[in-house]
C-alpha cells in the first residue's frame, strides 16, 4: 500500500535559513502547498492563456522537444531492448513547441509534446523576476517543464529538488535512495535524459525484476496542484506524472551542503573504476575504510585526538577541501 508523502502550509516559509533548517536539513519529501501559488504563471488556468503568458517573453532559444506518437500515450521510454527511444527528437522555438501543444489539444490522434529542463534565464527571461523563488540561495536559476499528458520514468538527481506545479496536475511515486538494487536501474550512459532509469517501475508486472514486486507498495505519493510544490532530498527515486491534457512545472536544483565545487558522484564514478572489480574480501576491506571515514559511522575517526591534531580531516572548511583536493589531482596525473 502506498503512502502519502508528508506536507505542510508552504506560505509558513519566509526565507532561505528558515527552508534550510526546517525542510532541507531533515532529508525527507514534503509536499509545500501554496508555496507558489500567489506566481502570476499560476494564474493562467488554461492551457491558451498559459502559452500567451510566457509567450510574452519572447520566443526563446531553439530547445529538444520530445514527440511521441498516440499510442505511447505520453509514456517516453527507450525502445525495444534498449536500443533508441520510442519518441522522437525535435528542435523547436519554446513558442512554436506551445503553439502545437496547444492546438494538439483538440486531436487526440495528435503527437504529445514536452519539452523539459528549460533554463528561465535563457528561454523566458524575465519570467523569475515575475515569479521569484526566495527561499534558495542566490544564483540558484529555475527551469522550466511544459507538455501534454506524460509519464517521466523513476530516476533519481544529484541534487536537492524543489518542483513547484504551476499548471495541470503532477504526482510523483517516491522510492527512497536505498530502493536502487530492488529498481533494476538501466545503463547509466544510455539513458532518455540525463540521469539512468528504473526499468522495473516502468515494467511493475513482468516477472524478470522479483525484488521490485516486493516494494512497489512501499512508495510514497504526493499529489500537487498549481500552486503546491514537492522538495525531494539528493537521490530520492520519482516517477513524475502529469495528468491533466495541459501541464507546467517550475523546479531549481541545488547542492545545499556542498563545500566546495565537486560532486558527490565523481566519487562513484572514480570508485567504480579503482574498486569495483576487485576480490570481493578486499572490496569488503575499503568498505570498512570508507565506512570509518567517509560514512564515520561512529563518529569522527580522530574523535580521540585534540582538534589541533586532526591535520587534513580536520573542517574542510578550514583550508582542507583544497588540500585534499590537489592530493587527488596529483595521484590522478599519476604523482
Amino acid at each position: 500500500m502506498t503512502t502519502e508523502v508528508a506536507e505542510r502550509d508552504g506560505r509558513t516559509l519566509t526565507s532561505p535559513g528558515q527552508f534550510l533548517g526546517e525542510v532541507v536539513m531533515a532529508g525527507r519529501p514534503l509536499i509545500l502547498r501554496g508555496l507558489v501559488a500567489h506566481w502570476p504563471v499560476v494564474a493562467k488556468v488554461t492551457p491558451a492563456a498559459l502559452r500567451d503568458y510566457l509567450g510574452g517573453f519572447g520566443p526563446g532559444a531553439a530547445m529538444e522537444t520530445f514527440v511521441g506518437p498516440p499510442e505511447i500515450r505520453g509514456r517516453y521510454f527507450y525502445g525495444a531492448d534498449l536500443k533508441g527511444n520510442n519518441f522522437e527528437r525535435r528542435t523547436l522555438r519554446l513558442g512554436e513547441a506551445l503553439d502545437q501543444m496547444v492546438r494538439a489539444l483538440d486531436d487526440p490522434a495528435s503527437p504529445t509534446l514536452y519539452a523539459g529542463s528549460l533554463t528561465l534565464d535563457e528561454h523566458l527571461p524575465g519570467f523569475a523576476a515575475e515569479n521569484p523563488m526566495p527561499l534558495l540561495p542566490p544564483g540558484v536559476a529555475g527551469r522550466i517543464w511544459l507538455g501534454h499528458a506524460s509519464t517521466v520514468a523513476t530516476h533519481y538527481d544529484a541534487f536537492e529538488n524543489l518542483a513547484c506545479v504551476v499548471a495541470g496536475k503532477r504526482r510523483f511515486t517516491l522510492y527512497p535512495p536505498a530502493a536502487v538494487g530492488d529498481l533494476y536501474v538501466g545503463p547509466i550512459d544510455n539513458t532518455l535524459s540525463g540521469q539512468p532509469i528504473s526499468l522495473a517501475a516502468s515494467d511493475p508486472d513482468n516477472p524478470a525484476y522479483p525484488r521490485f514486486h516486493a516494494i512497489r507498495d512501499q512508495a510514497l505519493v504526493a499529489d500537487l496542484e498549481p500552486g503546491d510544490a514537492l522538495f525531494l532530498p539528493k537521490l530520492w527515486w520519482h516517477q513524475v506524472e502529469a495528468t491533466a491534457p495541459f501541464n507546467g512545472l517550475v523546479n531549481y536544483w541545488w547542492d545545499a551542503f556542498a563545500t566546495g565545487p565537486d560532486a558527490p558522484f565523481t566519487s562513484l564514478l572514480l570508485a567504480m573504476i579503482t574498486m569495483a572489480e576487485r576480490p570481493e574480501a578486499e572490496r569488503q576491506a575499503w568498505r570498512a575504510f570508507f565506512d570509518h571515514y567517509v560514512f564515520r559511522l561512529q563518529g569522527h575517526p580522530l574523535a580521540h585526538l585534540p582538534a589541533e591534531q586532526h591535520g587534513v580531516l580536520g573542517p574542510l572548511k578550514a583550508g582542507n577541501y583544497g588540500r585534499i583536493r590537489a592530493r587527488v589531482m596529483q595521484l590522478l596525473r599519476g604523482g
